[in-house]
């Protein structure tokens, strides 16, 4: 059994866009996926910033500093969640292909659907879960406990956009699958 990174990453390359409107929506999604990729690669650089100017300015300078974990958490939430779907879009995620391997090519395509199934209502539940944290959060005006208490809506909202996009990026590959005759990109 070995785990392997599918997609770009292992030298696949990315199938062209379907025709008619999947193909519209699936080079919009990918334009979107880009630059939220580039903007969450900024943020994991910023966040690490933070942290390490924090270091510096509580043990060197002595400067207290209440607000650099909750930056670097809202940083790194945002970057992760928003960046999901742009994963996903090129399958660059960690696979297990010990099974893919003792199934027959038929048996392999149904536990693919199944699995992008599943991950796709499982991102959709959670995504539903998202808006519904970041409406309340909003309605409310919640914020963190801490003594700079940053609004919650923040990072519901890079929750709630993200899991969104990447529910949207399952649902594409799917529909491209279906439209392909099932055959993996």
């Amino acid at each position: 059994m070995s785990g392997r990174a599918a997609g770009p990453a292992a030298g696949l390359r990315e199938p062209a866009a379907p025709p008619g409107l999947l193909g519209r929506v699936s080079r919009a999604l990918s334009w979107a996926n880009a630059r939220i990729a580039d903007a969450s690669m900024a943020a994991l650089v910023v966040a690490a910033l933070v942290l390490t100017g924090s270091v510096f300015l509580r043990y060197f300078l002595k400067v207290p500093t209440e607000w650099q974990d909750e930056t670097s958490v809202f940083l790194l939430v945002g970057a992760v969640f928003l960046s999901g779907a742009h994963v996903q879009s090129h399958r660059g995620h960690v696979s297990i292909e010990a099974v893919a391997g003792l199934l027959p090519e038929r048996a392999n395509r149904v536990r693919l659907l199944l699995v992008d199934a599943v991950s796709f209502f499982f991102c959709t539940f959670f995504a539903w879960k998202s808006w519904a944290l970041l409406r309340e959060a909003v309605a409310e005006h919640e914020t963190t406990n801490s003594s700079w208490a940053p609004p919650l809506w923040i990072p519901y909202s890079t929750m709630a956009v993200g899991m969104t996009l990447l529910s949207l990026q399952i649902l594409l590959q799917i529909s491209e699958r279906r439209v392909r005759g099932g055959a993996r990109p």
